[in-house]
């Protein structure tokens, strides 16, 4: 069996749950916030917020331009991303306005983004999709010409690298998953990286019914009385219940001295994939773009397999290759479309062969080559 993901848990992080279960402090506290300091450290941010999920990430960073920066109107995403991508930005009253993506790295089109503009855009939220960073240069040169907010759904890319930097750390925010299939895994798990400490500030409320009480005294945001009677039971934003646990912590903190040797098997990976499949001419695998951290191993079939996936997938189910389509396919094309306020752009025509022709199968923390190979000897005979 070739699985979609693999576990990166030995002992060490059963033996984070026993010592949080023996403590009997639950809900989060020292070992979150220790994981929070660490993760910020790793990936050169000046602060971390960890949450339940990578989608309660995205939901705080839609909340953020929302309630602090008091934003409205419309916010730039690419049609191909996650439903936790789009669901946010509807749920704080924004108008999602669709952009087509790059038939070769997946991510946002940079080449249609300026034509998407409206007066009512207020931000970009690009999604570096698979393990792979957008085209940041092109990115903030428009936002800069055009005064938009960034923030990055980083979710899928956690250690991808761009120009000098970390993604999800390039914008305002950037969102970080921690779930089963991802590059580390704290049962379920989340978190916003920011740079600014009044965002850092806002986030925390947030995440905890919109107390003030996990703030320090002197908050930006509320400046503490000493009763704390009073002050644990003030409500400074329009929060949410997206606290993580106390084990999510625990086990993070286990997971991110694992995360070099995990990247590095990962990377080992990618590179037997793209030897093997980087030259085909009856697939497209994505062009990356700086330093990809290899989430998954998409591929959108073309040539003679052009319009043949469902034989390919089935193909690889008999053999024993989980697999499932690439990412949200065409976004536009989901039922959940008829009740979300959106901008229709019209051409998509990227997205539209990822939704018909795309697909993607795993990678992991373990040498999987020889599920490559298999894999290759799958799809190659339809080509024969």
């Amino acid at each position: 069996m070739y699985p979609l993901a693999f576990s990166t848990w030995d002992d060490k992080e059963k033996q984070a749950i026993q010592r949080v279960m023996a403590s009997d402090m639950y809900t989060m506290g020292s070992n979150v916030r220790e994981f929070e300091n660490a993760f910020a450290e790793q990936f050169n941010s000046n602060h971390a917020v960890m949450v339940n999920s990578g989608s309660s990430a995205n939901l705080l960073m839609l909340s953020l331009l929302r309630y602090k920066y008091k934003l409205t109107g419309d916010i730039i995403v690419p049609v191909v991303g996650w439903a936790t991508t789009y669901f946010p930005v509807a749920q704080n009253n924004f108008r999602l306005n669709f952009v087509d993506v790059d038939p070769d790295t997946w991510n946002i089109d940079t080449n249609k983004i300026e034509k998407a503009i409206t007066k009512d855009t207020c931000a970009v939220m690009p999604v570096n999709l698979l393990g792979n960073s957008c085209d940041y240069t092109a990115i903030k040169a428009l936002c800069d010409k055009h005064n938009l907010l960034l923030i990055e759904d980083n979710c899928e890319s956690m250690g991808a690298f761009y120009n000098g930097q970390f993604t999800g750390t390039i914008g305002l925010a950037g969102s970080f998953s921690f779930f089963f299939s991802h590059h580390i895994q704290t049962m379920e798990g989340g978190m916003v990286l920011c740079q600014n400490i009044d965002d850092a500030h806002y986030l925390r409320s947030m995440r905890a019914h919109g107390w003030v009480r996990d703030l320090p005294a002197n908050s930006p945001l509320y400046e503490k009385t000493g009763n704390a009677f009073n002050d644990n039971f003030v409500f400074a934003t329009a929060g949410y219940n997206v606290r993580p646990l106390e084990m999510s912590g625990a086990i993070g903190l286990e997971q991110l001295k694992k995360w070099p040797l995990i990247q590095h098997t990962r990377t080992q990976n990618a590179m037997h994939f793209r030897d093997l499949f980087e030259s085909k001419p009856w697939c497209r695998i994505q062009k990356i773009i700086g330093r990809s951290s290899w989430f998954t191993f998409g591929m959108v079939l073309d040539g003679v397999l052009k319009g043949r996936r469902s034989e390919v997938i089935t193909a690889l189910d008999q053999a024993g290759i989980q697999n499932r389509p690439l990412a949200s396919r065409n976004f536009l094309k989901q039922p959940v479309m008829r009740d979300l306020d959106y901008i229709d752009n019209q051409d998509y025509s990227a997205a539209d062969d990822i939704h018909d022709n795309g697909f993607f199968v795993g990678n992991g923390s373990e040498d999987i080559r020889h599920h490559i190979d298999n894999m290759y000897e799958v799809i190659a005979k339809f080509t024969e």
